[in-house]
This record gives structure tokens, C-alpha cells and sequence, in this order.
């Protein structure tokens, strides 16, 4: 294989390669948990805000926008008085978050086995 052809495969493990960057959007702290929401449905901003409990106003809009970049939520503005602006996933996004709510069902699911092993941990510590 030639260089060129290398430098076309995407692997995550590549300091260059573009998914690292969306693989950080998704996997932060704020990706995973907006993803996750708005795998419930469309949510506008503020409401979505109150769902993912804790997220800052700036950085709830840094992530959306982010997100939205990646081509994982869509935006839609609504020409009402004020403006109504809501947010739902893409077909990407839906799938994308359809893995996250796995991960987050299985870590919810085993939190007492994972709160035993940290007590176990850091009582050897």
C-alpha cells in the first residue's frame, strides 16, 4: 500500500485522523449526556439544558454547536415571535446515541458492582 492510500483509511488511533476530534465531541462529558437526551426527542435549548442537569449555558451551546458540526444534531429555527429554536439528532445522531444509551444502560445497570470494586480499590490504597 502507498502512503496515500494509508493516509485515506480513518482510524481513531491517528493523531490527525478527523474522527479523534468527533469521537471528543461525542465522548465528553457534555456530548455523551446531550446525545443521550435528545435521543428522548427534540428539546429546546432550555429545556434540554434542565435535562442534562449541571451543563452551563456556554457550554451547553459550545457542545450543540460542536455536535452539530459533526453532522449528529440538527438545529431548527422556527420564525415565531421570539424565535423558537429546537434541537433533535440526525440519522447519524440517532445511531450515535443509540450506542451511548447502551453504554449508559449497562454502567446504570452495573453501578453497585462498580461502587464495590471502587470501595475494594481504594480501601488497598
Amino acid at each position: 500500500m502507498s502512503d496515500t492510500v494509508d493516509d485515506l483509511i480513518p482510524s481513531v488511533f491517528a493523531r490527525d485522523c478527523a474522527s479523534r476530534g468527533v469521537l471528543t465531541d461525542v465522548t465528553g462529558r457534555w456530548g455523551t449526556l446531550a446525545l443521550a437526551a435528545l435521543h428522548e426527542g427534540s428539546f429546546r435549548f432550555n429545556a434540554l439544558r434542565r435535562k442534562v442537569d449541571g451543563v452551563s449555558e456556554k457550554m451547553l451551546a459550545q457542545t450543540l454547536q460542536s455536535l452539530e458540526r459533526d453532522g449528529l444534531v440538527r438545529r431548527e429555527v422556527q420564525a415565531t415571535i421570539p424565535p423558537r429554536v429546537e434541537y433533535s439528532l440526525t440519522d447519524l445522531g440517532q445511531r450515535v446515541a443509540a450506542q451511548l444509551v447502551n453504554l449508559i444502560d449497562l454502567l446504570e445497570g452495573e453501578i453497585n458492582t462498580m461502587r464495590a470494586a471502587q470501595e475494594q480499590y481504594d480501601q488497598l490504597r
